[in-house]
């Protein structure tokens, strides 16, 4: 079942469930997909919906963090809820450890010795982009290299 049925099914679960939160929060999500197969008039497959769904998910996690920042716990605690409803959608993310042996073995792969090396590792780790968050790549990245210098 690809990610789109997936929450059209979840969709229809949530209004006859009453779920009044989930059923908005995917219509919102559908309204994003519908939006870009409109702009580029394309269906969109699997990897491009995990696309857009990563960017709603960074959206919320910035939204987040400032509603928080401004003491409004109600705001940050709503798009916590909402970032868990996209994560359900989105592939298992890796955990560090084994976000770490994925970078080991690229560095060893691109010969990177050193942080000047660090833009061969980011291009030869783009495959990882849908289990792991470009930033925790980049932070990690630029760790090991520091450390194999």
């Amino acid at each position: 079942m690809s990610i789109k049925e997936q929450m059209q099914a979840d969709l229809k679960e949530a209004m006859k469930s009453g779920d009044v939160f989930l059923r908005d929060c995917v219509r919102l999500l559908n309204a994003a997909i519908k939006q870009v197969e409109v702009d580029t008039r394309n269906s969109l497959d699997d990897s491009g919906v995990i696309k857009i769904l990563k960017s709603a998910y960074k959206q919320r996690e910035d939204a987040a963090q400032a509603y928080k920042n401004a003491g409004r716990e109600d705001l940050y605690e709503q798009e916590n809820k909402e970032m868990q409803v996209i994560l359900r959608y989105l592939p298992a993310q890796l955990s560090d450890e084994q976000l770490e042996n994925k970078l080991r073995e690229i560095i060893a792969d691109t010969g990177a010795s050193s942080p000047k090396d660090l833009g061969k590792v980011m291009a030869a780790a783009k495959a990882l982009s849908e289990v792991a968050d470009g930033r925790r790549i980049s932070t990690m990245a630029k760790s090991l290299l520091g450390a194999n210098a």
